[in-house]
């Protein structure tokens, strides 16, 4: 099961108040976590649902412990939906079709307006690899880029590059490798490069001015993609197999950045060919589809009998909206989750929400 650090600094800022190590046992399971320990200011959580990225990150779970408690969600009102598209201003990353067999997708948006602490920067990057990691198969289906947004001239390119010609300063280097170089030679080379060493052509993303952003789902550049704390704009870039899974990577992360105090920046992205969403869609991007369920059927797997008031506010309390209309329940998807696959998994946020 996935495992996270934070420091009490920055989870308590989030969640809005301090409470007792004894008050976040209790609590915690409302998130679907236990407490692993606690040194100095230091928490250690462990997450018990693979299903569940949204709360593998302080701001997650503290979203979903606000939620309980009665505080009212945050309105993300930087969503594209396919019916309404928000100004990119010029931000756009433009998928070329040579990048197809390899790894076809690349989505991203921007951030700006807040500096980057050392706390901070350090949730960043562990949210960066958890989802790639457990989420994401090991870099296999997500691999994310996080880069310092006022070095980018855009738009920014994805495509398909020649690994014996193409070549960058990665981080942690000082010196030019190619592509292929760079998967001998660079630690995190060896480690993920053979994720596409197979391919004629490499995955690689440059700015419009020929600048490298980085060698996906491989390493940054060192110039680019080296942010450090006190940065205060930023671009997330996000590559791999599954669009779907790649959306809501993007989605929970600008959630936890627009908690941090982020302004979410939308960036339109252009694939070469039509994707289930269209040829082009702006990120973050809505795409998930809404759930009901009977109150027969909450009634049946729970035991208990239950008004349609009662699932809908024990719903509100798992940071979910949703009404309903005589017999049946129906709940819009908030936009940082995509595991409602059956009714039965909207009957257990009304089981959890219930008490």
């Amino acid at each position: 099961m996935p495992k996270i650090e934070t420091t009490g600094k920055l989870f308590y800022s989030l969640l809005g108040k301090t409470i007792q190590d004894e008050q976040l046992e209790e609590i915690f399971p409302v998130a679907k976590a236990e407490l692993d320990g606690h040194e100095d200011d230091l928490l250690k959580i462990e997450l018990n649902d693979t299903n569940r990225p949204d709360l593998w990150s302080a701001a997650g779970i503290a979203r979903q412990l606000k939620a309980y408690w009665g505080v009212e969600a945050p309105l993300y009102d930087f969503f594209s939906t396919a019916d309404e598209t928000f100004d990119s201003e010029g931000r756009e990353l433009i998928v070329d079709a040579s990048v197809k067999e390899v790894r076809p997708y690349s989505i991203g948006f921007a951030a700006k307006g807040h500096k980057v602490s050392e706390d901070e920067l350090e949730a960043l990057i562990q949210s960066q690899e958890k989802l790639c990691s457990n989420f994401g198969r090991k870099r296999k289906t997500i691999a994310i880029g996080i880069y310092r947004s006022d070095l980018i001239t855009y738009p920014v390119h994805y495509r398909g590059a020649d690994p014996d010609t193409t070549k960058f300063i990665p981080l942690g280097m000082d010196k030019e490798l190619t592509l292929r170089e760079i998967c001998s030679e660079h630690p995190k080379g060896r480690e993920y490069g053979p994720i596409v060493s197979d391919s004629k052509v490499f995955p690689y993303l440059h700015d419009d001015k020929g600048e490298t952003l980085s060698f996906p789902p491989v390493i940054n550049s060192a110039h680019i993609g080296a942010v450090e704390a006190g940065d205060e704009n930023l671009f997330l870039e996000l590559s791999g197999s599954d669009l779907h899974d790649l959306l809501l990577a993007a989605s929970i992360l600008a959630c936890d950045m627009s908690d941090l105090g982020y302004e979410i920046l939308p960036v339109k992205v252009s694939f070469p060919e039509e994707t289930e969403f269209g040829r082009e869609i702006t990120v973050p991007y809505y795409f998930q589809e809404p759930i009901s369920c009977s109150l027969s059927q909450v009634h049946k797997t729970l035991g208990e009998p239950m008004s349609g008031d009662d699932a809908v506010a024990a719903l509100k309390r798992m940071g979910i909206y949703a009404v309903y209309d005589e017999q049946t329940i129906w709940a819009t998807v908030p936009e940082w989750r995509n595991d409602f696959l059956h009714p039965v998994d909207l009957i257990e946020d009304i089981m959890i929400g219930y008490g």
